[in-house]
Parts: C-alpha cells; structure tokens; sequence
C-alpha cells in the first residue's frame, strides 16, 4: 500500500514542476474555467484530484499519458481506499480523471481512453434536511427588526426561501437585476441561465431592504451588489453563508432543500422544480421524491382515521 503522495491531499498543491504533465493539465483546467463556465472552486477541485493522480504516476515511474492503462488507473484508486479517503471523495476523483482522459481522446492527444467504462464507486444517497414549513415561518417572522442588519438579513433569509437560489448565485445579485422585478434570470452552473419567479414577500421584504436598510450600510459608495456588509463592501457566499447560519441556525443549502421541498409537497411537478433549482439532469432532482413520498406518509397517517 502506498503512502500518501507529495501533493493532492485535501490541501494546497506543491510549487514543484512535473514538467511532463504540468502544460497539459494547466491548458486542460483553462479549458474548464473558460469553455465550460465552471466555478474557481471547482477547478481548484479539478487540479487537486488530477495533480494527486499525476504524482501517483510520478511514484510509479510513468512519464507520458501513453503508458497509463486502465491497470493503472484501477491501482491509483486503489491506493486512495488505502489512504482512508471516503468514497464520495473517491467517487469525485474518479470523475476527475475520466473526464481528463475523455477530453485527450476529443483532442486527440490519446487514441483510446484508458479510463472508458471506469464506475464511479458507489456513494451512500443522503437526504436533504429540509425545514418545516412552521419552522421556516417562524425563523422568518422572527427577523422583525427595523434596523439596516434587520432589514437586510430578512430580505435574505426570504430571497433564499423564494427562489432556492445557490449562495454563489445570491452572492451575485444586483439591485438593477433584482429591485422591482417578479422574476429573476439567474446564471448558474455552467453559465446556464434560468428565470425564477419571485413571489410577493421577497419582494417587499427586498424593497424593504434597498430603500431603508442598504443606503445605511453602503455609506454613499457606488456598488452594484444588492447584499452589503457592516463596512460597506459586498458580502460574500461566505458571509452571507455566516449570516444565514446565525440568523437561521442552519445552511444555505438547507433553505434550496426547503424550497424544493415545499414546491413538491403542493403539487408542483418534478421537471418544474428541475428547471427552478437549475439542475441539468432531472435524476439530480429526483432525491425530492423521497421527501415527498414520506409527507404524504405522515399525512395520511396524522389525517385518516382507519391509519
């Protein structure tokens, strides 16, 4: 079994060049950010899981993409259960590494894909843990303060709620885009637009916020953002990820979860909340049903007498 690499832990890589592979993986994740829209955040997933496969190479005296066959591909896996990782963090770098492979056959770096075929390990399926809708009501109608913080944290306590937007994407509203508006067109993943209806509370309570609340912390700077910080700057999916923490005693993911939850639960259809929630694939929104299913579960057992 083998120790664990140089780089490619969970933390930052090394300053050491591997000179082989160094040019194409840098055109490679260059690609990824620019063509495919992707996050930073992603990318730099993208770049620790490919220079942890690559020093494994290094270990095993292989210097060119030629030479790595699926043997090798199914040895570095192997390796990381040794390692202790987790499966889901197995299953991500799996991924990693056959979408590189997959990319050098399209540009015909490679003739064959050592990696074609290669099964993601199987991850256990979580359940999001969505809010009551009582517990959400009253997380909301507990922010009643008339101050700036107050207004502002409700206006997004209920934009998340309203919309089931990602924190990078609420992170990146703008009052122009936002203010007035009973629909948002939101970017996503991928650089994929979506429209999103946004329904009367968040509305006021956003209004509420830009008229009353916003000019106090922006102090007269000029800023398209619609979420301000106590200094004045543009809050970030980190603050804003603190704020909901704070104020909700839970995640901004949670409130997504929420929306898809409730959606669900009142009668709207699957592809709908696909579409709202920005998924590509309808099987990435098909977990909901679970949540639905044992609703209507709890329902009938709370509501038929013969239960």
């Amino acid at each position: 079994m083998v120790s664990e690499y140089p780089r490619g832990t969970e933390g930052e890589s090394s300053s050491v060049p591997h000179l082989w592979w160094e040019a194409g993986l840098e055109d490679y994740l260059s690609r990824l950010e620019s063509q495919r829209g992707l996050s930073a955040n992603t990318v730099v997933a993208y770049r620790r899981d490919l220079e942890q496969f690559f020093d494994y190479l290094d270990l095993r005296g292989i210097d060119a993409l030629a030479r790595v066959d699926r043997k090798v591909i199914r040895g570095f896996l192997g390796s990381l259960d040794g390692l202790g990782y987790a499966r889901r963090s197995v299953a991500r770098k799996t991924s990693a590494v056959r979408a590189f492979f997959t990319d050098c056959v399209r540009r015909d770096t490679l003739d064959a894909n050592p990696a074609a075929g290669l099964a993601r390990p199987k991850t256990p399926r979580t359940l999001p843990q969505a809010l009551s809708r009582s517990d959400t009501t009253s997380i909301l109608d507990s922010i009643d303060g008339e101050d700036p913080k107050s207004l502002r944290d409700r206006a997004v306590l209920e934009t998340l709620y309203a919309t089931g937007l990602r924190v990078s994407e609420l992170a990146a509203l703008r009052v122009d885009t936002v203010l007035g508006k009973d629909r948002l067109v939101v970017k996503g993943k991928g650089g994929r637009d979506r429209v999103i209806p946004l329904g009367f509370h968040a509305r006021d309570a956003i209004e509420r916020y830009v008229r009353e609340g916003r000019p106090a912390l922006v102090r007269g700077r000029t800023t398209p953002a619609l979420w301000i910080g106590v200094r004045g700057a543009e809050m970030s999916p980190r603050t804003l990820r603190r704020l909901v923490r704070t104020r909700a005693g839970t995640f901004p993911h949670a409130l997504r979860h929420t929306f898809a939850t409730h959606l669900l639960e009142g009668g709207a259809d699957l592809s709908t909340v696909q579409q709202l929630l920005g998924h590509v694939e309808l099987a990435t929104t098909q977990i909901y049903t679970s949540l639905t299913r044992r609703h209507m579960r709890d329902t009938y057992e709370r509501s038929h007498p013969r239960a």
